[in-house]
């Protein structure tokens, strides 16, 4: 599987399967990458997570990333790497109440368990009135929930707390 082409749509996952001693190299760029150790999370969010979403997480720009990992194995450059958008919305929204917040969801002992959360922040996405909102807590940028909530048409906003805390609010 050592022909796969890195892109900023590879999943964690294929990446470190085909080029194992990556790991190392993604954990120098960003020591939230740490977590790739973990086998369950290993297993569960790095089969859903892009390099570009890992870039996000990350602090890091997609692009030099992407350049880093393909010259550790050998890949030629892309010249017109094309990066995912960030689509991630940072910036206070009018739509914002903090009032309407119906129900705080912290997912980082589960995810430190290595159990996904995606499932029970969409359970409680879905069951948001007009004008309520879910405010989701995490120790990383949650970038495929977030991408998933996108796809669904549901608006977020992201928070950082500090470099080990993340607050999501998400509102039908």
């Amino acid at each position: 599987m050592d022909n796969l082409i890195i892109t900023p749509k590879t999943k964690i996952y294929d990446l470190l399967e085909a080029y194992p001693q990556l790991e190392d190299v993604l954990i120098g760029e960003a020591p939230q990458f740490k977590k790739l150790k973990n086998p369950v999370l290993r297993k569960t969010i790095a089969r859903v997570t892009s390099l570009a979403q890992a870039a996000v997480v990350g602090g890091l720009k997609v692009e030099e990333l992407i350049l880093k990992l393909r010259k550790e194995v050998g890949q030629e450059e892309i010249a017109a790497l094309e990066a995912e958008e960030g689509k991630i919305n940072t910036e206070k929204p009018d739509w914002f109440d903090l009032s309407t917040v119906v129900e705080t969801l912290d997912v980082r002992e589960k995810l430190n368990l290595g159990e996904h959360p995606i499932h029970d922040v969409m359970s409680a996405i879905k069951k948001l009135n007009e004008n309520e909102m879910l405010k989701v807590v995490v120790p990383f940028i949650p970038a495929p929930m977030i991408e998933k909530t996108l796809s669904l048409e549901y608006k977020h906003w992201l928070v950082e707390q500090s470099r080990e805390e993340y607050w999501v609010y998400f509102k039908a």
